[in-house]
């Protein structure tokens, strides 16, 4: 999971423009009557997002007097694709450095995923923290999960810094042709809470899956380039010396992306460097 840096949109500011896109006169006093509502439900969301407990942020089926269904309407019609409101939802998207999903730092970014889902959560549509940038299979893949406990909560872009915290990790199994097992294992000291949700948004975005698939094409493409350094009586040293640049190389930009953990994992292996890099 990669951080982004909360939206500076106002949801107030949201609203009324979307209220301006709205041609039915009585959606349009409806949406009035609840924007405090909205408002309100904003701040709480930033409140409890801040401290971990997005869970407990209540759902609901209407929004003062606007159905759950017109609000999904409203985000779906009106601020994705008015004028008034499309920039915004485009900056949103934009938000990723090289379009690249937070949520799996891997793919390219598609859509805006409602972290609590519209359905549930109505009062949430428009609220700007509440969209994450996301590629369609992340967004696919989540759909209108809502967790029910701490442990359960996915990692949030806009609220969880996990910069400087180490957690993914990889193996090298030794298997022909050789092949890569990612593991989400965050480094001891974190609290046992986030150690839950670090390993729920690893399993529920499939990322072991993910990240070994582009290993496996990582490595067919390293091959005719590793044997060109483990030449000469000191072939293995050599691999090992190559390996942990390339892993440091990842990890000064990424310390948790797949290619850190995976260059970092093969350096480590001896049977790899020994000779092992011959199975690719």
């Amino acid at each position: 999971m990669r951080k982004l840096p909360k939206p500076a949109f106002c949801v107030d500011d949201i609203v009324d423009d979307c209220v301006r896109s709205v041609r039915n006169q009585d959606l349009k006093a409806r949406l009035r009557k609840a924007k405090p509502t909205i408002s309100m439900a904003a701040q709480s969301y930033n409140r409890r997002g801040a401290i971990g407990e997005l869970y407990l942020v209540a759902g609901g089926d209407v929004v003062d007097e606007v159905l759950a269904t017109e609000m999904e309407t409203l985000y779906k019609q009106t601020f994705v694709k008015s004028k008034k409101t499309r920039p915004i939802y485009a900056s949103l998207k934009k938000a990723c450095r090289n379009d690249i999903c937070p949520l799996c730092g891997q793919r390219t970014v598609h859509q805006l995923d409602h972290y609590l889902p519209v359905s549930q959560h109505p009062v949430l549509a428009v609220t700007p923290v509440n969209l994450v940038p996301a590629c369609s299979e992340c967004n696919k893949v989540k759909l209108a999960h809502a967790p029910i406990n701490a442990e359960e909560q996915t990692l949030h872009p806009y609220f969880d810094d996990l910069t400087n915290v180490r957690w993914l990790f990889a193996d090298v199994e030794q298997s022909r042709p050789l092949s890569m097992v990612f593991r989400a294992s965050p480094v001891a000291g974190l609290s046992p809470i986030l150690t839950s949700r670090i390993v729920r948004h690893f399993e529920m975005f499939n990322l072991g899956d993910l990240y070994a698939s582009h290993a496996a094409e990582e490595l067919s493409n390293i091959r005719y380039g590793l044997n060109l350094v483990a030449t000469g009586i000191n072939a293995a040293n050599d691999l090992l010396a190559h390996l942990q640049r390339e892993a440091q190389s990842r990890s000064a930009v990424y310390q948790n992306s797949w290619q850190t953990a995976m260059y970092e994992a093969l350096a480590q292996s001896v049977w790899f460097c020994d000779g092992g890099f011959r199975h690719i």
